[in-house]
């Protein structure tokens, strides 16, 4: 019998299908078929095509007597975790982070000499320049920049600046290669970077780095604000607090995705 509030279109042979592998739960890894037709209210000619069926696609099994639920069923939820990338992970934290500051946030990673917006959450404000998913800026003169600069090799980090920036910016800080040694080595030092300025006026940011599950900086996080608006005190002492705790969740999320192991479907 067709269940009620289904629309036209609702496919009852494959909400039963699911229905038969959901009443496989901690404690009962083997059922048989009596008790798995009596587990999904299905009538046990029915349950026994269901199991037979999963059988043969390779989620069930028949053992000890009855039915056991195979490894392949992970992929059923894997596929979803898989779908997912990290900027999807990454958003609720951004959102979060957006509502207690007020202030634009987004993710980029290293590209040669730019940084390359990944992710981004934003406030209406009017900045000196527009920014959107895939928009580049000289790594250097950013907080972000500076952030996957410092986790670099020295002698990387005198190969990557060397390329010449395709973000079409002039930048406004072209600091020396003392300076910019002391401006990593601080970033390396703090574990954050500020830029005040330093690729445009009005642009003012602070940037933590986030990393995977072995401690490996692979992108970066940062708060943006107009500096007409917001100091810099303001910045490091208020929202940066909340930057490295976003930073920080994002990374456990990214270790967790990471460790979601990959199942292959046997080839017997």
């Amino acid at each position: 019998m067709a269940r009620a509030d289904t629309g036209p279109d609702f496919i009852e042979a494959l909400a039963r299908g699911l229905e038969v592998i959901r009443v496989f739960r901690p404690g009962r890894p083997v059922m048989s078929l009596s008790e798995v037709a009596a587990a999904a209210g299905l009538a046990r000619p029915t349950a026994r095509r269901i199991l037979l069926t999963l059988q043969e696609l390779g989620y069930a099994r028949v053992e000890q007597g009855g039915f056991a639920l195979t490894p392949r069923v992970l992929e059923l939820g894997l596929t979803y975790v898989r779908s997912m990338g990290l900027w999807d992970l990454a958003r609720p934290h951004l959102e979060r982070l957006v509502a207690r500051t007020g202030e634009s946030s987004s993710i980029a990673q290293l590209d040669g000499s730019d940084i390359v917006y990944v992710a981004r959450v934003a406030v209406p404000k009017i900045v000196a320049l527009s920014v959107q998913i895939g928009t580049r800026f000289p790594a250097l003169q950013t907080s972000l920049g500076k952030v996957l600069l410092a986790a670099l090799p020295p002698g990387e980090v005198e190969r990557v600046l060397s390329e010449p920036s395709r973000s079409g910016i002039e930048p406004r800080w072209r600091p020396t290669p003392e300076e910019r040694g002391a401006a990593l080595r601080e970033v390396r030092a703090t574990g954050w970077a500020l830029t005040d300025e330093q690729l445009a006026p009005g642009i003012r940011s602070v940037a933590a780095p986030l990393r995977d599950g072995l401690g490996n900086v692979i992108a970066a996080v940062n708060v943006n604000a107009h500096a007409a608006e917001t100091s810099v005190e303001k910045l490091t002492e208020e929202y940066l607090p909340l930057l490295l705790q976003t930073a920080g969740a994002i990374g456990a999320d990214w270790a967790l995705y990471e460790a979601v192991p990959h199942v292959t479907a046997s080839s017997a």
